[in-house]
């Protein structure tokens, strides 16, 4: 009798811990949401796409960072143009805004390509170590540029608000094509400076083009 009456506990505590036993962890992750450029929704990536931050993708980050040292360098050259040969006050206060927040920039991408054994252009570019990398986008043409330096006065400064507007789209071209690489971009520092070069030129892009129809 009194094994038969321990077999059924037996069997009912079997079928407790059976039951009673933790689900296991599903096998299927959660999905990663990878931010999206400024004013872009953000990407739901798959785990294999999140997970496969390859030289690929690092490398799509040192090419931003190297391309906008050469894209920041001719704003910089646009405004010591400026300086001798434009005509408005106003003008030339905010060209030297413009040369001190990209010259700082310029060293803070050094700083970030060097902490992280990059070049500050690309190692394996001819045309870089003869100084003359391919154009970024927006930078103005080589005839742009001598256009420019031959103006003076009231030419010049119309010509230097056109051609740093279209300095500055070429700078949000190039962020908007770094956030659409899956994956890249995510570093946190440089998801905040590249957001901060968007903001920043958006709004400078309004200013100058307030400047350019006061000057028509």
């Amino acid at each position: 009798m009194a094994l038969r009456s321990v077999v059924p506990v037996l069997l009912s505590l079997s079928t407790v811990l059976a039951f009673g036993q933790p689900a296991k962890p599903s096998a299927k992750p959660a999905p990663i949401v990878q931010p999206g450029a400024p004013g872009k929704a953000p990407k739901t990536l798959s785990p294999a796409a999140a997970t496969r931050r390859t030289a690929k993708v690092a490398e799509a980050d040192v090419t931003f960072m190297q391309g906008m040292i050469h894209h920041h360098a001719q704003a910089v050259e646009m405004v010591d143009l400026l300086r001798t040969r434009g005509e408005r006050k106003d003008l030339l206060a905010f060209g030297e805004r413009i040369t001190i927040s990209q010259s700082d920039e310029i060293q803070f991408m050094k700083d970030w390509l060097a902490e992280r054994g990059k070049p500050a252009a690309p190692a394996h570019d001819h045309a870089a170590h003869m100084g003359a990398m391919p154009l970024m986008p927006g930078m103005l043409t080589a005839e742009q540029m001598s256009a420019l330096a031959k103006a003076k006065g009231a030419e010049f400064d119309r010509l230097f608000l056109t051609g740093m507007i279209q300095h500055h789209i070429g700078a949000l071209v190039m962020v908007e094509d770094l956030f659409n690489i899956p994956g890249a971009g995510q570093d946190p520092v440089l998801y905040d400076f590249a957001t901060d070069i968007d903001n920043t030129q958006r709004a400078e892009i309004e200013i100058m083009r307030r400047m350019l129809k006061e000057s028509r």
